[in-house]
């Protein structure tokens, strides 16, 4: 305690206090909010010592110091923290009037620093009440420029301390009075406040001291007369604001003054505040604050009559009503708070009234409910359901008035009116006000309102429902049965689904206590029957996605109804309904199902025929027949206007049409039947298609069991088309309508019939076809015009068709007669003549084709087969449509897919063998090859996918054998062929194999390898997925005797393997380069044809070479040069003339000259793999031909032979690699001479065609080296501004990159390329590409540059070094190679060039990972080498690459330098690089991995030795060191720290959290490492003086969180006063505010800690600021208010 006593007699506690007062005017506010926090901290440990600094520094005020405010606020808490037995009268005394000093001198109101020195003197007056009282008391008399915040502060201070103010009150309101009545209207608001103010203490006080009253007569005789004021003169004044605030202050006085005075004062009052209603939003919440309050004070019974009657107080409510509408709807105010509170507010005005007249007030409420004034029917409306709970018994006996009043206003159609009405009949029901007929009216009146309002209403009432149904027991005997009555009307159908969840609700609970339903139901004779009900809800589960989940309601309901209906049911539907709402439990996921409503629909079809089927009671069929026709009326829209806008109604329509049919299916009455389908055909409204569908399809289902009835009925409608004489006077009149109403009739009895045959019995159609067929009854039907019809009577043929199918399915299958007259009818239909073409289509048009392709197909598929003569027929009108446009997409899409869909039903089912159908194929792809090779895309893209499928479906009939019973594709009872042998006559002709011969292979392949390099790159995956098509048939096809494949089968598999995988690659979308996919392609192909189809390739070539599309051109050249090249040995004489033929005659068709040089290079690739005579004596002949047909001299794009002349001379030269090489390979050339040079193997590279390629290929890598070491080269001329040469030579590379076909490193040559400080990563790019692409090459390149390494030119070796650091990596392949390369870099790490150096170590790290282990060693001892470099660039990369190497060295290579890495690191730490700090950090880190055996505790001193720099890094400015330091946990190996550097305030770049941080680190420290304090603080204190303001900060707050939590008393002695004295002097010269601000805060850590308590009574000299001579301390410097006790100071104190 000695030392401690020592320590803080020690330190300039005075003085430092000063410094953070000085500091509140700071200019930064980081500064100010810092010293102001530590004051506040300190101020309760010596208050008097804060006072005094804050006095003293307040003796200029606010002119000579800027932060008053500040001074005041700290001079506030202070005085609060003073102790009883520390307050000195006097002393206080000097800072009130300091304070009222100031405040009297200034004109300001209501400024900050006003308030903090009102604060001050509340904070004076809670210790010295009369004191601070008499100071303001001393400027409240006479004229004072500080009058009104005087008052202001004496109301701040009754609101802080009511108990000590309003004993007080006298003396204020004596001394006030007398004063403010002359006041100006600025300071009234003011005044008025104070009164309220004052008035709210005194009920304070009272509820505190309930027996002790602080109004005697004086004190009543004081408010009476400001009441008078106040009400007399400021309620009156013309400024708004005075009135307000005064209407807000005689509110709180009204329950003071005696009731005689407030009686007398009502007739002036009550009108001066209801004045102030519709002025403002917060006007009114006040006004309505002070009505309430004078409410209650007139009318409580506990302090005597009423002193208001019922008729004047009509008044105050009729202006009441209206603010409740506008204050009910929140939209309409951007506060809705206020709103809120007023209209909460207002009915608390109503209850006080209600409360003293409820009766009076309930007929007040009815009578303005009668006026049907909107807001004040609204208002009492409100207030009436307000009210009811709490006056309910009041009300109770005249509840029908209530009731007869509700009534009237149900017409009404006001929507706030309406929703009132809602809510209040609700509250009603809850109050059991609901009896009898009334009861069920109002429940209809929700149901209704639910139906027909918008959302908001229909929420209220859908609430209203469900809480009338679930909460309230006594209004079940009401609500059933008669919600089921609420079912049926039309007007309530938008409610059907809350409906039946009220429905399902009440049942649930009846049945919970075993209530008969059954018996309730049946007492009344007005609810609907079960058969209506279940007809009515049948049809609305039509929807499954209708609004709040309607089709599982009814479904629920219908369960819980089940007893009400015939025997059996209830056990099926328990089991149907549940797998129903299990179908649309989940409404997203249904979604994703386009098909969902056709699926629902037929489950809700065969619910009811099961249904009927479980009941099976005609009568009760009958009848219920009769309530779906007695409810049709029910869905029918008023209009045929509105039936085409209404979608729902209209399904509705169709599927109660469909339930209707379902059910006569069941019926056995003939009559019964026959006249409700005349019915259903009377009230169709044919002229909708959806009407007609359903109609239809109902007429079908009737059809399944009463065919004949139904076709009866449609021949009478097909016979009296147009024949009512009202129809034919119209049509006299009406071409239009005589066409619009036959089409209607038409395409509805078309859709009839489909149906009916669609749904009849199979074994019963084929003679009803066959007469609807034969008697050209159809024929009838194709006088249509209008796409709709036309869509109807192709959709009839279709079912026509599929009837025929499911007969044959059925085991009844029989021929379709006049098959063939049926596809021509469609055709006909589609709506195209034969000359016509197809690139315009309306969109119904395209529709039409779309179906009638899709009927097609039905046609095709059934038997008989088809004749050549219908398939080209039907091929004819048909394939155009591959030339549709392509919009809009989401119809011509699907009508392509059926055009596809079409050619494969017409392969599947045409031919009677495999060879016919090989032919019938063959046939197909030839007609669609006109789009395969087409210029547009989409035309491309079709005819391919057609193609493919095409193939897909010819492979399945190849490979699944043949069945006995005729199936096509796969079934149980096929058998495989065996095609071992290639005997097929044991086996019927129907189901032989066609040969691979018949599939014309060589045609086909040039026909869609082309597309292959195609521009679309998914047209280029469809064609290389349709080459394998092909390969896998002819490979799955027999081989014909004598014939060979072309070499080993083996191989076959393998390219077709190798095919595959590529076809993979395009499927995943891989970046791959597409010429190296063509190539690859190409490869396989190559491999896979026999020599008859390599041949026909070759023969067939000339149109692919002159493709459309550039790309495919160029890649069916190639081809042709691949196949030469590789299987040229194979032709024959005459097969190599045929394939020169239709090169020249492909190179004379060729109007691009680029195009031409590629097709006259294949011809010398051809001349150069084959016969060079005979392509010579071709070329001869060819060139005869010309020049006796043709004038040479003129063709266009000058004459191709002269061109193929010299292709054939270039033959004899071969240019070697060292001329390539030569022309770059002087590096002293001048600039002119250097640039020709390169020019010239630019020309080379463009020019040189493929003699030239297969020369750059052969020199390669000599080539490629030469390039890279001169890209070096000319990077240095272009750093001394010469970058003309370094342009030639990228163009010089880029032609390189073209001419050897290296399109992804012509793509990276294209990338910031001539940017300088880039062309090393550059380097290293082309490396990796090289690398991949090229393996082969990459050990002579490596050679090379090993030896360019050491040139004498600092680029090439840079470039050299570049690309050798790239390519090690790649070197696993070449042990020996790459020994060399290790060698070379180490050699070279000591290069002149910092970037060799740099380069060359980043090599060494790329060693492969199976072999750097033998070179760790090596490595590491560069690394440690370069760690000292004096190049930061070269210090940075290793410390990087040392981060690498760690990741995978063995212990046995770190071990030995590990402290020598340890101590470079620590130095590199400190580094102002950015990187280089993170990385050395994160080195570090790396290397704990190895400090755990031999050299752990040497180790572990050097973590000790980083631990401070790395807490004071842990919030540095960057935030890559940042996170690099917070990755430090491990290093701790204590418990405690290992927990805090885990927790989530480490990974926090908030300053607070770092602060948090450091104080848990510091106890952390303290506890678990005391004897390492020392070392810690010597580090710290060294960073005060780092070049970087945060890390200076941060050491403050360290060294001070350690000295503030530390008892070592060694420690505290060392240090306490040296850092106390230098956070002074930062406080005094640091220009950083981050640094001031945490000296602030270090110097609150200081003073408020434990070990520096004798400062706590230290006191600042009292200076008597009167006296001349004195100092100033405002004019003060720090240094002169300040004395710096060092550590030196410190020892001489002790020694004497």
């Amino acid at each position: 305690m000695a030392s401690s006593s020592s320590l803080g007699s020690s330190i300039p506690a005075p003085e430092a206090v000063q410094v953070l007062v000085s500091s509140l005017a700071d200019e930064s506010p980081i500064v100010r909010e810092a010293s102001m926090a530590s004051l506040k901290d300190i101020s309760p440990l010596n208050p008097l010592l804060v006072l005094d600094c804050c006095s003293a520094i307040s003796r200029g005020g606010r002119r000579r110091f800027g932060n008053m405010a500040g001074v005041f606020q700290v001079m506030a808490f202070g005085v609060r923290a003073l102790d009883k037995n520390d307050i000195d009268a006097s002393y206080i005394a000097k800072l009130a009037k300091i304070v009222t000093a100031e405040i009297i001198s200034s004109k300001e109101l209501n400024s900050d620093w006003q308030r903090a020195a009102a604060s001050l003197l509340v904070s004076i007056g809670s210790h010295l009440p009369d004191l601070m009282m008499e100071e303001i008391f001393l400027h409240l008399s006479g004229p004072s420029s500080g009058l009104p915040a005087m008052v202001q502060i004496l109301a701040d201070f009754a609101s802080a301390d009511a108990l000590q103010f309003t004993p007080r009150l006298k003396g204020v309101l004596s001394r006030v009075l007398p004063i403010i009545g002359n006041g100006r209207d600025a300071h009234r608001p003011i005044f008025a406040n104070a009164f309220k103010c004052w008035c709210q203490a005194v009920w304070q006080y009272n509820i505190d001291f309930p027996s002790e009253s602080p109004i005697d007569g004086d004190v009543m005789s004081f408010l009476n007369s400001a009441f008078e004021l106040l009400l007399r003169v400021w309620a009156a004044s013309r400024d708004l604001k005075v009135r307000v605030s005064s209407v807000e202050a005689l509110g709180q006085m009204v329950g003071l003054i005696t009731r005689s005075h407030l009686k007398a004062a009502l007739p002036r009052l009550v009108p001066t505040i209801l004045e102030l209603y519709r002025k403002d939003q917060d006007i009114e919440l006040i006004a309505t604050y002070s009505l309430y309050n004078l409410l209650n004070a007139s009318l409580l019974p506990e302090t005597g009559p009423p002193l208001l009657d019922f008729e004047e107080l009509a008044v105050i409510l009729s202006t009441l009503l209206p603010v409740i509408c506008m204050n009910s709807d929140s939209k309409e105010y951007s506060n809705f708070s206020v709103a809120l509170k007023t209209y909460n507010e207002v009915q608390r005005c109503f209850l006080s009234v209600g409360s003293v007249y409820p009766e009076d007030l309930f007929s007040f409420l009815l009578n303005k409910c009668r006026l049907k004034e909107e807001p004040l029917t609204f208002g009492a409306l409100c207030v009436l359901k307000h009210l009811l709970p709490r006056s309910s018994e009041a009300w109770h006996n005249k509840r029908h008035l209530l009731v007869d009043t509700v009534k009237l206003l149900l017409d009404e159609q006001n929507l706030d009116i309406r929703k009132a009405l809602s809510e209040l009949i609700v509250v009603m029901a809850s109050h059991c006000y609901l009896v009898g007929p009334s009861a069920e009216l109002f429940i209809e009146y929700l149901v209704k309102t639910r139906s027909t309002c918008p959302k908001e209403l229909r929420a209220i009432c859908e609430k209203g429902l469900l809480l009338v149904t679930i909460t309230i027991p006594e209004m079940e005997h009401i609500l059933w049965p008669f919600l089921l009555k609420m079912i049926i009307p039309r007007a309530y159908t938008g409610a059907v689904a809350i409906v039946c969840r009220c429905i399902a609700e009440l049942c649930r609970h009846r049945s919970s206590y075993n209530n008969n339903i059954v018996g309730d139901y049946k007492a009344r004779d007005d609810i609907p029957s079960p058969e209506e009900l279940f007809a009515r809800l049948v049809v609305l589960l039509h929807n499954p996605l209708a609004r709040e989940q309607r089709a599982t309601h009814i479904l629920k309901v219908l369960s819980y109804l089940a007893p009400l209906f015939p025997r059996n049911i209830n056990l099926f539907w328990q089991d149907e309904i549940q797998k129903m709402k299990a179908y649309i439990s989940d409404p997203e996921d249904l979604k994703l199902d386009p098909s969902y409503q056709e699926t629902w629909d037929e489950m809700i079809i065969n619910f009811l025929a099961e249904s009927l089927d479980v009941i099976h009671d005609n009568d009760w069929m009958l009848s219920l027949g009769n309530a779906f026709t007695k409810q049709y009326a029910l869905y029918t829209p008023d209009d045929e206007h509105s039936a085409v806008l209404h979608r729902p109604s209209i399904l509705a329509v169709k599927m109660l049409v469909r339930c209707l049919g379902m059910l006569l299916q069941k019926v056995n009455d003939r009559a019964y039947v026959r006249g409700k389908i005349d019915w259903m055909y009377k009230q169709a409204n044919i002229a909708i298609p959806i009407n007609r569908l359903g109609l239809a399809k109902s007429m079908g289902l009737v059809a399944a069991s009463h065919l004949d009835t139904v076709l009866d009925k449609l021949k009478d409608i097909l016979d009296n088309v147009g024949q009512s004489i009202f129809q034919r006077f119209l049509a006299f009149f009406s071409e239009s309508y005589r066409t619009e109403e036959s089409d209607d009739v038409h395409a509805a009895l078309a859709l009839m019939y489909g149906y009916a045959a669609r749904y009849a019995p199979s074994v019963v159609i084929e003679a009803r076809i066959d007469a609807l067929v034969g008697t050209n009854m159809l024929s009838r039907l194709l006088h249509v015009r209008h796409p709709k019809a036309k869509q109807a009577v192709i959709t009839a043929i279709d079912l026509l068709g599929r009837a025929v199918a499911k007969a044959a399915e059925n085991g009844a299958p029989f021929p379709l007669k006049r098959r063939d007259m049926l596809l021509d009818y469609i055709l006909t239909l589609m709506g195209r003549e034969e000359t016509d073409g197809f690139a315009d289509s309306s969109l119904e048009l395209l529709r039409t084709q779309a179906l009638a392709l899709n009927a097609c197909t039905t046609l095709v598929s059934v038997e008989p087969k088809l004749t050549i003569e219908t398939r080209n027929h039907v091929m004819k009108a048909t394939l155009g449509f591959f030339a549709l446009p392509n919009d809009p997409i989401d119809v011509v899409n699907p009508l392509i897919d059926n055009l596809i869909t079409l050619l494969c039903a017409i392969l599947l089912t045409s031919g009677e063998d495999g060879r016919s159908r090989a032919e019938q194929l063959l046939h197909i792809l030839r007609k669609i090859d006109q789009y395969v090779s087409s210029s547009v895309d989409y035309q491309r893209r079709r005819g391919c996918l057609a193609v493919y499928e095409m193939l897909d479906k010819f492979r399945v009939l190849c490979i699944c054998g043949y069945c006995p019973l005729g199936c096509h594709g796969g079934c149980t009872h096929g058998k495989q062929i065996d095609r071992t042998h290639g005997n097929f006559s044991n086996l019927p002709s129907a189901f032989v194999l066609p040969s691979r011969e018949a599939l014309s292979l060589g045609d086909r392949v040039i026909t869609y390898l082309p597309r292959c390099a195609d521009a679309d790159s998914e047209i280029r995956k469809i064609s290389a997925q349709i080459l394998d098509q092909l390969f896998n048939i002819s490979l799955s096809l027999p081989k014909p005797l004598g014939s060979s494949v072309y070499g080993d089968i083996e191989l076959c598999y393998v390219a077709l393997s190798s095919l595959e995988d590529v076809i993979a690659i395009l499927r995943s979308d891989a970046s791959i380069d597409p010429s190296e996919v063509f190539n690859r392609i190409v490869a396989s192909v190559c491999t896979l044809m026999t020599k008859e189809e390599l041949v026909g390739t070759l023969h067939c070539c000339m149109p692919a070479i002159c493709d459309r599309i550039k790309q495919s051109a160029e890649g069916a050249i190639l081809a042709v040069i691949e196949f030469v090249a590789k299987r040229g040995s194979e032709l024959s004489e005459s097969d190599v003339s045929r394939t020169a033929q239709s090169l020249l005659s492909a190179a004379g068709h060729v109007s691009e000259k680029q195009l031409r040089l590629e097709v006259l290079g294949a011809i010398s690739s051809l001349s150069e793999n084959t016969n060079a005579k005979i392509v010579f004596n071709e070329v001869l002949a060819a060139a005869g031909r010309d020049i006796v047909t043709k004038d040479i001299s003129r063709l266009r794009g000058g004459w191709p032979m002269q061109d193929a002349f010299h292709a054939r001379v270039t033959k004899s030269s071969d240019p070697g690699k060292g001329e390539n090489s030569s022309l770059v390979s002087e590096t002293q050339l001048e600039d002119e001479i250097l640039q020709a040079a390169i020019f010239a193997l630019t020309s080379f590279f463009r020019g040189g065609g493929k003699v030239g390629k297969r020369a750059v290929e052969h020199s390669y890598s000599s080539v490629l080296a030469a390039l890279v070491l001169q890209l070096g080269s000319c990077h240095g001329l272009a750093t001394s501004g010469r970058h003309e040469p370094l342009r030639a030579l990228l163009i010089a590379f880029k032609a390189f990159c073209e001419c050897v076909g290296d399109l992804e490193m012509g793509k990276i040559l294209a990338r910031d390329s001539e940017h300088n400080e880039k062309w090393i990563n550059l380097i290293g790019d082309l490396a990796d590409c090289i690398s991949m692409k090229r393996p082969k090459e990459v050990q002579n390149i490596c050679k090379i540059f090993s030896k360019s390494l050491n040139l004498q030119e600092n680029f090439q070796r840079e470039a050299a070094a570049a690309a050798v650091s790239e390519f090690i990596q790649y070197g696993s392949g070449f042990s020996s190679l790459l020994e060399e390369m290790v060698e070379v870099l180490c050699r070279h790490v000591s290069d002149e060039s910092p970037t060799v150096r740099c380069l060359c170590l980043r090599g060494l790290v790329k060693i492969p990972s199976a072999h750097i282990d033998q070179y760790t060693t090596q490595v590491l001892g560069v690394i440690l080498a370069l760690l000292d470099d004096l190049d930061e660039s070269v210090q940075l990369t290793a410390v990087s690459c040392l981060l690498m190497i760690l990741e995978s060295s063995p212990n046995d290579a770190v071990e030995p330098i590990l402290l020598k890495l340890s101590v470079r690191l620590r130095n590199l730490q400190i580094s102002m690089n950015v990187k280089m700090r993170a990385d050395a950090f994160a080195a570090f880190g790396a290397l704990s991995n190895y400090g755990i055996q031999a050299h752990k505790d040497a180790f572990l001193e050097q973590i000790h030795a980083t631990l401070p720099r790395l807490i004071l890094h842990l919030h540095d400015d960057e935030l890559s060191v940042r996170l690099t330091c917070r990755r430090f946990a491990p290093l701790m190996e204590i418990e405690g720290l290992l927990v805090l550097f885990n927790s989530h305030i480490v990974n926090s770049d908030h300053r607070s959290d770092y602060e948090d941080f450091v104080r848990d680190f510091t106890k952390q420290f303290l506890q678990h490492l005391p004897s390492r304090v020392d070392t810690y603080m010597v580090s710290t204190i060294q960073a005060f003086d780092a070049p970087w303001p945060i890390i200076q900060a941060n050491a403050i707050y360290v060294s001070s969180s350690i000295l503030s939590l530390s008892d070592d008393r060694h420690i505290l002695t060392l240090y306490y006063s040296q850092v106390f004295g230098m956070l002074v002097s930062k406080m005094s010269r640091s220009t950083d505010a981050i640094v001031r601000a945490t000296s602030s805060s270090a110097f609150g850590l200081l003073l408020k800690s434990t070990n520096s308590v004798p400062w706590k009574a230290a006191r600042l000299e009292r200076l008597d600021y009167t006296t001349k001579g004195q100092p100033d301390l405002n004019e003060q410097t720090l240094s002169e208010r300040v004395t710096i006790r060092t550590p030196q100071d410190n020892k001489d104190s002790t020694s004497t």
